[in-house]
């Protein structure tokens, strides 16, 4: 979200120097599924190691562990086993799924970057697409059972959440949410810089919503519509409700909101 702040009082010129270099670049950055999906699955580690530093020493650090809201420490094991079936899924999974997705798309890479304003603007709608679309399929794959437990139990077996654990999913889950995040910027008909923008804030949102801890500057806290850590935690412990990502709206309109758990580290 840092991102979009620099977007909103940013400068237009600083925009279009970035997109010269992706521009010139395009073959690489912009067009090889190789390079896209490393850049995707290294964008969510290094989203998510400040958080497995604070794992390790939350134990040791007392003003770590009052801000933890989770039941357990999660230790570097449970870390590194997530990592490598991450790993394996964007092999296996990912990495074909991007190659058919941009061999099939007609990607028009304008000269031009978009304004800030209007960057900030196609990212927080592909945001709100995003959202509601994300709250359909996780209100629906609770709903039926038969695709709860082939599709979704994988990502539950974490009752107590960690960052990395935002994409340990099954491979049939992580393939879908990987293709809203491409339909919502497709809907929204975005500039490639704004969809760029859009993937990195869905990385991030999607780490800090897993982290395990609720810091006094957490993005929910500034804006309170906003979930955040402790929203999507009780969503773990409780198998129920909360279940859009981002904003809290529509479990609210549809009556799925839950009461966010006491953070313990403050008993």
């Amino acid at each position: 979200m840092i991102v979009l702040v620099l977007l909103i009082f940013g400068c237009d010129s600083f925009l279009q120097r970035i997109w010269d270099f992706m521009y010139e670049q395009r073959h690489v950055l912009l067009m090889s599924p190789h390079w896209s999906v490393c850049a995707a699955l290294s964008t969510h580690l290094i989203f998510s190691a400040p958080f497995m530093l604070l794992d390790v020493f939350s134990t040791h650090v007392e003003w770590i562990h009052k801000y933890s809201i989770r039941r357990e420490v999660v230790g570097l094991h449970q870390w590194f086993r997530c990592a490598s079936r991450i790993l394996w899924k964007y092999m296996v999974g990912v990495l074909p799924l991007t190659v058919l997705f941009l061999s099939v798309r007609r990607m028009h890479l304008p000269e031009r970057a978009p304004s800030s304003f209007h960057a900030f603007r196609e990212c927080v709608s592909c945001m709100l697409v995003f959202d509601t679309l994300f709250f359909m399929f996780h209100y629906t794959i609770h709903k039926i059972p038969w695709l709860y437990h082939n599709i979704h139990h994988v990502h539950h077996l974490n009752r107590d959440t960690f960052a990395l654990a935002a994409q340990d999913s099954s491979i049939s889950e992580l393939l879908f949410l990987q293709t809203l995040a491409f339909i919502s910027a497709m809907l929204v008909g975005c500039h490639p810089f704004s969809e760029i923008l859009f993937h990195l804030v869905n990385t991030w949102m999607a780490v800090e919503d897993h982290c395990g801890y609720d810091f006094p500057w957490a993005l929910h806290r500034l804006l309170p519509f906003f979930g955040g850590a402790p929203h999507h935690l009780a969503h773990h412990q409780h198998f129920k409700g909360n279940f859009a990502p981002y904003f809290r709206h529509w479990d609210y309109i549809f009556g799925t909101l839950l009461p966010i758990p006491v953070n313990e580290g403050d008993n």
